[in-house]
Parts: C-alpha cells; sequence; structure tokens
C-alpha cells in the first residue's frame, strides 16, 4: 500500500520540481519583475531594485507638518520698527530640536572634537570629517559678567557651562558661527554612525520663517506660542522665563535660565520656543527682507550682512521680546548671556502630510 502511494506520488513532486526550477533558468519565461521585464521591451521604467529609504526622526526632534501662515506682526510694534510686516506664507516639512540644545549636549561636541572621535562609524555617502578648532568652540563664558553693567555673574561664569547641575540648563556664549559648526558637527556625527544606504539631510539652523511658523504651534495667527494674549494660565502661573514687571525676575520661578523641558509645550510639541533664551535663526536681518524673499519656504541669506537675526525673547527680556512676531539681531562674531540655539532638518518628501511619527522611530 505504502509503495502504491509513493509511486503515485512521485510523478507529482517531480512536475512541481520541474516547474520550479526550468523558469528559474529561463526556459519557460523570462525572469525578472514587471518592471524589468519592459525594461528588456524597450521601455524605461526607471533603475530596478533601488535600495528603499525612509526618513527616521532624529532623537529629541519633532516633526512640523508643512501648512500656510500669517507671519509678521501679531500687536503693536512698540518699537515702531516697521521691520515685521504681515504676509502669508507657507512652509514644507521639518524636523525641529524638542529643547533649545543643552549644555551637556554641547559639551559631547566639544569632548569629539577635543578628543579626535569625528572619523569613527560607518560613513556612507561621506567624504573627509570636517575640521574644528576646540578653542573657538567653547562657550564664552565671560558673558556673564561681560554683557551687563555692574553686573555680580561670576558664580555663573565659573559654574554654568561646567557644572553638572547645569547640564539640561540652555547652552548660551555661542556665536551664530559657533552654533553654524555645531550643526556641521551633527550632521556628521549621525551620518558617520548610520546605517542607511543614503545619507540624511544636514542639521541647520531653522529659518525664520520656520521658526516662527513652528513657534506659533499650529495656530495661523498667534501672539505667543500658547495662543494668548495672556502670561498667564488660568492659575495665574506664568507661562514663559522671562522678566515680568520691572525687574521681577523671579517671579516665574528662575532668576536667570531654566531647563531646557520646564514650562508647556506648544502645539507642536516644542519647549521654551518663547522665553529662557533667545534663539539663532538662520537668516541674516534686514528691515525690509519680507519683501524680498518668496512666499514659499523663505529665507534671506546674505552672507555679507554680518548681524543675524535671534529669535523668540529670553530670560532678561519684558514680554514684548516673547511675542511671535518679534524680531531682533545680534553680530554673528557675538555671543550673549542670552542668545542659545536649536536645530532643524529638513524633511525629503514635500507632500502635504507627513509619514513620521514622533512616537515611532524605525530600528536601524
Amino acid at each position: 500500500m505504502y509503495k502504491k502511494m509513493k509511486l503515485r506520488l512521485l510523478p507529482i513532486t517531480m512536475g512541481l520540481a520541474i516547474a520550479t526550477l526550468l523558469p528559474g533558468c529561463g526556459l519557460f519565461n523570462k525572469k525578472g519583475s514587471a518592471s524589468e521585464k519592459a525594461n528588456r521591451r524597450g521601455e524605461v521604467t526607471g533603475v530596478p531594485k533601488r535600495a528603499s529609504w525612509s526618513q527616521n526622526l532624529p532623537i529629541d526632534m519633532v516633526p512640523v507638518k508643512a501648512g500656510t501662515f500669517w507671519m509678521g506682526q501679531s500687536d503693536e510694534d512698540i518699537a515702531y520698527t516697521q521691520s515685521s510686516m504681515n504676509k502669508q506664507i507657507t512652509i514644507s516639512e521639518f524636523f525641529m530640536d524638542k529643547y533649545e540644545v543643552s549644555n551637556n549636549k554641547y559639551r559631547q561636541f566639544l569632548e569629539a572634537v577635543k578628543n579626535g572621535e569625528l572619523a569613527t562609524g560607518t560613513p556612507t555617502t561621506l567624504k573627509d570629517p570636517p575640521t574644528f578648532n576646540y578653542d573657538e568652540l567653547r562657550p564664552d563664558t565671560t558673558v556673564w559678567s561681560t554683557s551687563f553693567s555692574y553686573h555680580y555673574g561670576d558664580p555663573l561664569m565659573e559654574f554654568y557651562f561646567d557644572h553638572p547641575a547645569f547640564d539640561n540648563y540652555p547652552v548660551v556664549g555661542i556665536s551664530w558661527d559657533q552654533a553654524k559648526q555645531y550643526c556641521e558637527w551633527r550632521t556628521y556625527h549621525l551620518r558617520a554612525n548610520d546605517e542607511a544606504d543614503f545619507d540624511v539631510p544636514a542639521f541647520r539652523l531653522p529659518s525664520e520663517a520656520e521658526w516662527e511658523y513652528a513657534a506659533k504651534g499650529g495656530k495661523d495667527v498667534a501672539k505667543y506660542p500658547w495662543g494668548g494674549p495672556y502670561l498667564k494660565n488660568k492659575r495665574g502661573c506664568l507661562m514663559a522665563n522671562f522678566k515680568p514687571g520691572r525687574g521681577n525676575y523671579i517671579d516665574d520661578g528662575f532668576a536667570y535660565t531654566a531647563p531646557v523641558d520646564v514650562f508647556a509645550p506648544n502645539g507642536f510639541g516644542l519647549y521654551n520656543m518663547s522665553g529662557n533664551v533667545a534663539e539663532w535663526v538662520m537668516d541674516a536681518y534686514k528691515t525690509t527682507s519680507r519683501v524680498d524673499t518668496w512666499d514659499l519656504d523663505p529665507v534671506y541669506d546674505d552672507p555679507n550682512e554680518p548681524r543675524k537675526i535671534v529669535r523668540g525673547g529670553s530670560w532678561k527680556d519684558i514680554a514684548h521680546y516673547l511675542e511671535t512676531s518679534t524680531r531682533t539681531y545680534e553680530y554673528q562674531d557675538v555671543a550673549q548671556a542670552h542668545i542659545g540655539f536649536r536645530t532643524a532638518m529638513t524633511f525629503m518628501g514635500r507632500s502635504g502630510s507627513m509619514d513620521v511619527k514622533a512616537t515611532k522611530r524605525a530600528r536601524r
């Protein structure tokens, strides 16, 4: 009985084997996908078998979806600068740091430069590692005394950057040029240690338009990142770290800077977009730059203009500078005790919706 069953199954087994093997040898039909077959017929379908790629969300960054908003003055122009005229702007998707760059994150950059740890990892399309001068990258700690007249800033000058008590506080004493070099290092650090077949876009400072759009937290018109028009919530607590009243610095809970993750985030999940430290952005300063720039992803890039825009206000500023539309500037080689920065990254994909989730990152 068993022998008979075996003999009956033998032709079926052989038939299946032949049907599997012969097409693979190209005897029954041509091997390959539909696009490859079309290519062999002279059609153009693109290079086959390209590696798939999706953009991962870097740690401590949030996705900011594309949108259109009214950029510019959201309240009275008390300084009468006439430099923040209203204009409807469209912004493409991008990633932005959830927090301002902290002392400890900037310290990682310094230690990598000091210890010569740049040429590590598995570069993909990288060329030579960037070169940095360690002595030119250290924060200027003297700003705690020199930025203000007759101010006892010696304790902060000694401890603010180096002491672990301030690790999670925003780095200050950083010029626009130094912030740009941090972005260059962070780009290399990610690309050199990422096993992806293609490089991610570079880290950079956000454009002024991106910064204002992100600060509004998804609201078309917003005086402050939380909306406004008030500086306190329903419980009477101040919503940011700034200078309330005339010299009442401590009323918000902090005499100087605060940790980067305190106070409530805005609608995009971004912390301290107003107050704590003002932030460098990519654009050069020009009073009428709004007129010169396009209304889609605008950026006023003038390498011959040493004044660079600073946004968001700081722990030492009055409420006017916390407004999402207020524009100020500082010279690109000048460091201050109230100016820090955060980084941004272009999202690869210019559609109307972003296919990345803040809570889910692809495994590398």
